[in-house]
């Protein structure tokens, strides 16, 4: 599963979706959450079309990079906000799974996979990754105010941006942890 920046615009019953890392790749929708619903679609699609032609997927750059990036980051002045687009990859590859389900769901699962002509397997896929991208969606459009908002102060923060102090590498802080343990061993 991957992330990518998505930019919200649009207004009314009309609304957007660009991926600025995925070249051509959009959605759109008559709400915010039906364009984000289509890009996550359209990312997912885009991903199966390159990995057909044997390629990878480009590197979803950061939020920070989108922002800092003059050519593609979201004019928050026109409305436009950044969102994050879920895209889940396929492995090309079945696992099999062992979970425990009540028995009366797993016969309302048969019966509403079965009324579709799918597998329970395949039906629980599907409901699975419905279920991500909606939760995805609603992800990026709590965030998309959020954005909308600080995203033109977060795009100058980029700029101005001080380092940061970092701490000690883990291998650093275990030797310190364990002379600490060893010391009050030998202490007693």
């Amino acid at each position: 599963m991957a992330f990518y920046v998505g930019i919200l615009d649009g207004a009314g019953d009309a609304w957007g979706v660009r991926i600025p890392d995925l070249p051509g790749c959009f959605g759109g929708g008559a709400s915010p959450e039906a364009a984000i619903a289509d890009a996550t679609s359209a990312a997912r699609e885009y991903a199966v079309h390159v990995a057909a032609g044997s390629g990878h997927l480009p590197v979803a750059r950061t939020l920070i990079d989108i922002l800092a990036d003059t050519g593609c980051r979201p004019d928050v002045a026109a409305g436009e906000s950044a969102i994050m687009v879920q895209v889940i990859l396929d492995r090309g590859r079945s696992v099999r799974a062992n979970i425990s389900l009540d028995a009366g769901i797993l016969d309302a699962i048969d019966e509403a996979a079965s009324a579709r002509g799918l597998t329970r397997s395949s039906f629980l896929a599907s409901a699975a990754i419905e279920k991500l991208s909606q939760q995805a969606t609603r992800r990026s459009t709590t965030r998309r105010e959020m954005i909308s908002r600080d995203g033109a102060a977060a795009a100058s923060e980029v700029q101005q941006a001080k380092p940061v102090a970092t701490r000690p590498a883990k291998s650093a802080r275990r030797t310190q942890n364990t002379s600490k343990k060893v010391s009050g061993k030998h202490g007693s």
